[in-house]
């Protein structure tokens, strides 16, 4: 315990006005120590750090609830139209931080807690980061979250509550191994549980269907098995406004949690074991699904919280006093990815079944509430679900999909006679071996609006995947380009460059990053590039630091940090880096007087836990990187780190210390990569292909401060035509053929010459995402980027252009386009009478209003 800490230490309340809305420093001291003790419950002599970090929290959240609750407010009195995004994923990042940037109090905050003698940057540790997402798509609704609550724009995000995430990476003799993601073991001081909002789902059992009174036709569902969802929401606070929008996710749990006379039987489990079930929905973030029972487990978690929310979406509609067939006008949806498109059926189910509208209207109703985001260019990866799964389940989806179904095809057919292939391609039933749902198709034909999330993606899809319903509908498609909120990926996770940009143009950049390019003008300057040059070798040297804590290698922080961190598949190509990383490791022990530039080539992802190639790569790299850091012949010029358990707590650290951002994907597989955004933005230079945002970033930044390699999609897709053949690759390159062979030899396997045989098969044999095709001339672009870093000048100057002028990257830039475009929808801003308003003042208003709902 600090001196100060105790000697500041009193457990009496303060006045509750400054306690919870007070933001001098005084007043945020006393309040952290009210949080303490009334809070967390403990005296200063037996506080841990977690403990201190609980009352921070809470210190926080105290200031954001009376935005919160205001904003609220305001939605209901102006029945506000409300964005609603569903999806599967939001990977949200530690909130603390995020929200004191927000807020305006982080400086203030800090000083508060340093005054007491605490660690600051220690309690920001101390968070668990929230295990709601995965990779990108997670990420991508988490920015889009805090630019709809900054742009001011009524909103509700809807997913699931998982009680453990993907899982905690841990790297084991160099390979993958997957440990339980425990993020809520100790709490979560953000999220309010509101289970007065609980919401009953239905699974499995039969329909019944009758003919009323009135000659209409009826259908019942009777499920096999009941779950409650309560929601647990937490605050999402836009940046300096007095907006807090809200982001709900649901938990499953069981009608009836406990049998008495079943456990008065004796039967203990059984007593619980409809309690056990139901919370199993909720329990893991994507469950292995290469097993029929991994498969019903996901289906139920997406049919799950799409039912809750819907019916929330109704409950809120009651409370508002909005007919029914205003639902549209209320609420725009947008459906993240296929993960939430069974969102058409329910929404029609409960139109029907429910609220017993016409079908036709149900239809409308439906179709001009729903928006599609694509986010794949695969078509294996396009969702699809057995027609017997999907039956057994949701019989009464089931049925309205095949009744949607026959009425489009009718469409189909009169659009296009006779084009039975047409017809089998478009049909939201696969027939063609065992039968399936397919997602997709459910989702574009039920939306008003179908996007893509880069221009080259949206271009492509029109071409491949979704071509027949671009021809059938092409009036619904238009381009969404990502975004990524500077907020989190500048202000928070790069403080320095921060303050030097605040110094030269003010902070109102963090509002219109557009603004940035105000410095352009500096970018010649030599005394702005070194407070450039110094902003990043400072960051690098953090960086150094922490890979020596972890590993007990030394990084060299006047090395080129290149760095390629993002899930890991075939197609993003980590391999292709590696094989680069043995090239010059080749190159350097045949001849140790080989001039090149020293790098430290830094790793991180996740693989899926069924993804055998792609976990197979993560041990690639760690043996490639074990031989290489022990080896002395090296003189310490190559270094090759994998940081385990990549997520946005340590890719926060990752993006500000990054030279060179690796974008290698094959060319026409990527739909868009938020994570070339964050590099770029904090003055990485990009090498990478022309896919998906590359295409943009380069246009944005010059072609002459981005590393252009490899094939563009047309070529990809005209070789493949042509009957591609990687090893004549092989055959004719001998750099290529050198790596190739080492690989093959052993020499990274302590001998073992099958270990990596099934990466190097299949790269001889299929190489489905064209490494052998693109190999040189990523050699070749490696050397230009090595030689570039060498002028210290010019690439510092690239740097700076590459951060100014990411402006069009915010997702401030992508949710204006969203709501003009596909949502129709305006800002509203809150108006509060004063932000710190004392809490005597709203006890008083509340308790006027509960004598006027009283009378």
């Amino acid at each position: 315990m600090s001196d100060s800490l105790q000697a500041n230490y009193a457990p009496i309340p303060s006045v509750l006005s400054e306690n919870r809305t007070g933001i001098t420093i005084g007043a945020l001291k006393q309040a952290f120590l009210d949080s303490l003790f009334f809070v967390q419950g403990k005296p200063v002599a037996l506080a841990t750090q977690h403990d201190y970090y609980m009352a921070l929290a809470h210190l926080v959240r105290d200031r954001m609830l009376y935005r919160w609750n205001s904003t609220a407010e305001s939605y209901t009195q102006d029945r506000s139209r409300t964005v609603c995004y569903f999806s599967a994923e939001f990977l949200m990042g530690p909130h603390l931080g995020n929200n004191l940037i927000n807020m305006g109090i982080y400086d203030q905050v800090k000083q508060a807690i340093e005054e007491l003698g605490l660690d600051f940057d220690a309690l920001l540790a101390q968070e668990e980061e929230p295990g709601l997402g995965n990779g990108g798509l997670g990420r991508l609704a988490a920015c889009y979250l805090d630019s709809l609550a900054s742009l001011q724009v009524p909103s509700l995000g809807y997913g699931i509550r998982y009680e453990f995430g993907i899982f905690h990476q841990e790297i084991r003799n160099g390979w993958q191994v997957e440990r339980t993601d425990k993020w809520l073991r100790y709490g979560n001081p953000w999220e309010v549980a509101r289970p007065e909002w609980a919401m009953e789902v239905k699974f499995g059992g039969q329909t019944e269907a009758h003919v009323n009174d009135q000659g209409q036709y009826r259908v019942h569902w009777i499920p096999e098995r009941e779950v409650l969802g309560i929601p647990y929401d937490t605050p999402i606070l836009g940046y300096k406004v007095n907006t807090a929008n809200t982001l709900r996710l649901w938990k499953a749990e069981a009608i009836e949690s406990f049998d008495f006379a079943i456990f008065n039987q004796g039967n203990y489990y059984g007593a619980v074991e409809e309690k056990v079930s139901s919370e199993n929905l909720t329990k893991v973030l994507y469950p292995n699904d290469e097993t029929l029972a991994g498969k019903q487990l996901r289906l139920e978690q997406q049919y799950f919280f799409v039912s809750c929310s819907l019916q929330d979406m109704f409950r809120i509609l009651k409370g508002q006093n909005i007919p029914i067939e205003k639902f549209p006008e209320k609420f725009a949806i947008q459906l993240n990815d296929t993960h939430p498109a069974i969102a058409s059926a329910e929404l029609m189910r409960l139109l029907v079944d429910e609220y017993h509208l016409d079908w036709n209207l149900a239809w409308e109703t439906t179709q001009k509430t729903l928006a599609y985001t694509n986010h794949t260019l695969m078509p294996e990866a396009l969702e699809k679900w057995p027609v017997s799964l999907f039956g057994k389940l949701l019989p009464r989806h089931l049925e309205i999909i095949y009744e949607i179904n026959s009425r489009f095809l009718d469409l189909v057919r009169m659009r296009f006679p006779k084009d039975t292939k047409r017809l089998a391609r478009m049909s939201l039933i696969d027939e063609s071996g065992e039968r399936y749902i397919r997602m997709a198709n459910l989702a574009c034909v039920s939306s008003h609006t179908i996007n893509g999330v880069a221009e080259l993606h949206s271009e492509l899809l029109k071409q491949t995947v979704l071509k027949d319903f671009y021809e059938l509908f092409p009036e619904k498609f238009c381009n969404m380009t990502n975004g990524v909120t500077p907020r989190r990926w500048i202000a928070l996770s790069n403080t320095r460059l921060t303050q030097m940009i605040n110094q030269h143009i003010g902070d109102s950049w963090l509002k219109n990053l557009g603004e940035l390019q105000q410095l352009e003008s500096l970018a010649h300057d030599p005394g702005f590039q070194e407070e450039w040059r110094q902003i990043k070798q400072a960051t690098k040297r953090d960086l150094s630091s922490r890979i020596h804590n972890q590993f007990g290698i030394l990084v060299d922080p006047a090395s080129l940090f290149d760095v390629q961190v993002k899930r890991i598949h075939e197609y993003k190509r980590q391999h292709l880096n590696a094989l680069h990383i043995i090239t010059l490791y080749s190159q350097l022990k045949q001849n140790p007087n080989l001039e090149v530039t020293p790098r430290t080539f830094i790793f991180g992802g996740k693989a899926a836990p069924g993804y055998h190639m792609a976990k197979l790569i993560i041990k690639l790299i760690n043996s490639v990187g074990s031989m290489i850091n022990k080896d002395p012949d090296l003189h310490n010029q190559l270094r090759v780190i994998f940081l385990p358990n990549y997520n946005v707590t340590n890719s926060q650290r990752i993006y500000p210390a990054s030279d060179l951002s690796e974008q290698i994907s094959t060319a026409g597989f990527e739909a868009s990569g938020t994570g070339n955004m964050k590099f770029a933005m904090n003055g990485a230079l990009t090498i990478g292909t022309l896919d998906g945002a590359n295409v943009e970033i380069r246009q944005a930044v010059g072609a002459d401060n981005f590393f252009l390699f490899g094939l563009t999609a047309e070529q990809v897709t005209q070789l493949k035509a042509e009957g591609y053949k990687p090893r004549d690759y092989y055959e004719s390159n001998p750099y290529l053929k050198d790596a190739i062979d080492l690989i093959a030899s052993g020499h990274f396997s302590q001998g073992d010459t099958d270990l990596f045989k099934p990466i190097l098969d299949k790269l001889l044999n299929v190489d489905p995402f064209m490494l052998m095709a693109d190999y040189q001339s990523y050699i070749d672009c490696q050397q230009v980027v090595g030689d570039a870093y060498r002028e210290t000048g010019h690439w510092t100057y690239m740097s700076i252009l590459n951060s100014i002028r990411m402006g069009n990257f915010s997702s401030d830039r992508s949710i204006q386009e969203y709501c003009q475009n596909i949502w129709k929808v305006s800002p509203s801003p809150i108006v509060l009478d004063n932000s710190a308003k004392s809490e005597q003042m709203i006890g008083g208003e509340l308790a006027c209003k509960l004598r006027g709902y009283q009378e």
